[in-house]
């Protein structure tokens, strides 16, 4: 054994015994803390050198990038993200190959129906490039009790389809009764009714997105969104809550990664079924 053969100064000395600190690109969505001041939020922007993180009460504060924060705990530096280059053909956000400098299709007489205006916009967001290209207009019902009066009004046929996506279309539910009797009012094969077992279009934002484990469980006797909001800790009195609170939810979404299973399938198939030849 060499006594003097291990230099004690050797390497970064200083660092002996410390954790190692990270470099963290400031992507939206990553949650940090500041150790400090015990402040926990997700990243919702970078701008002239500034973090901007959000915590579950929707506050927003800019901090500085650079050293001092910590993710899943660790020291980490955040530093401004890089664009990705892009590898191959690009996507959409539907995970579809991207069509470039294509114009938007003329519209076809065929339609994609869905319940309410968050319903229509969720799915702009992650299937509106693939609905340009298909000349595929979506457009919303304000609740699921007009079907049958609006299938009369529009005259389905075989080639004039329409697809619906409706909200807690389960066994027994009224939803599903009412799915039910306006299919038996429509020419077979002119009419797709799909459904997610979800109470509300935002529970098919995968709660990790928005920094919760699950989304809450809410009385029957309560309006869903706002008794949400409640537990949540979040302003629920006003529309503008709601609507504000909506826009939060849907920024969060990045691709359809970012949605659940459930979701994902039923809308893929209404969009082919209002695709088909002939339709």
């Amino acid at each position: 054994m060499d006594r003097y053969g291990n230099d004690v100064l050797a390497g970064n000395w200083r660092q002996a015994g410390r954790e190692p600190v990270i470099r963290m690109p400031a992507d939206r969505g990553l949650v940090v803390e500041l150790p400090d001041s015990g402040f926990v939020g997700a990243v919702v922007g970078v701008e002239v050198g500034n973090v901007h993180l959000e915590d579950r009460q929707g506050r927003v504060r800019a901090f500085p990038l650079g050293p001092g924060f910590l993710v899943d705990g660790a020291p980490a530096t955040l530093v401004e993200p890089e664009a990705a280059a892009p590898q191959g053909r690009a996507r959409s956000l539907s995970g579809s190959f991207h069509v470039a400098e294509q114009r938007a299709r003329t519209a076809r007489a065929s339609r994609l129906w869905v319940e309410g205006r968050h319903d229509a916009e969720l799915v702009e967001k992650v299937w509106g490039h693939d609905l340009r290209v298909e000349g595929v207009v979506v457009e919303y019902l304000e609740g699921v009790d007009h079907l049958a009066e609006r299938l009369a009004e529009f005259a389905p046929s075989r080639t004039r389809r329409v697809g619906v996506l409706v909200d807690h279309l389960v066994a027994g539910s009224k939803e599903a009764r009412i799915a039910d009797a306006a299919l038996a009012t429509v020419a077979r094969g002119s009419v797709r009714i799909l459904g997610h077992p979800f109470v509300d279009i935002w529970q098919a934002v995968k709660p990790a997105r928005l920094g919760i484990d699950r989304w809450p469980e809410v009385p029957r006797h309560l309006e869903w969104k706002k008794g949400v909001l409640a537990e949540l800790g979040l302003p629920h009195g006003e529309q503008a809550d709601i609507a504000h609170a909506w826009q939060r939810i849907l920024s969060r979404v990045r691709s359809f990664h970012d949605l659940e299973p459930a979701l994902l399938g039923p809308v893929e198939e209404l969009i082919d079924f209002v695709t088909e030849p002939g339709g």
